[in-house]
């Protein structure tokens, strides 16, 4: 099952609304990628163990 993480489910003073959905590695990898170049994190096992822990399954939109 893809899984997704959004931004607005964790508030910040930039107000991000950035949803990246994908398989779980990618989906980890690339908010991993966007924590530490937009919200100014450093890339840690932490921060990937939090954004894991944050992982929601997507819910497949179907037209």
């Amino acid at each position: 099952m893809r899984k997704k993480v959004d931004c607005r489910d964790h508030p910040s003073a930039m107000n991000c609304t950035l949803v990246i959905t994908g398989e779980e590695e990618e989906v980890i990898r690339a908010a991993t990628e966007h924590a530490v170049s937009v919200h100014g994190h450093s890339d840690t096992p932490e921060l990937r163990e939090q954004i894991r822990a944050s992982l929601k399954n997507e819910i497949p939109q179907h037209a």
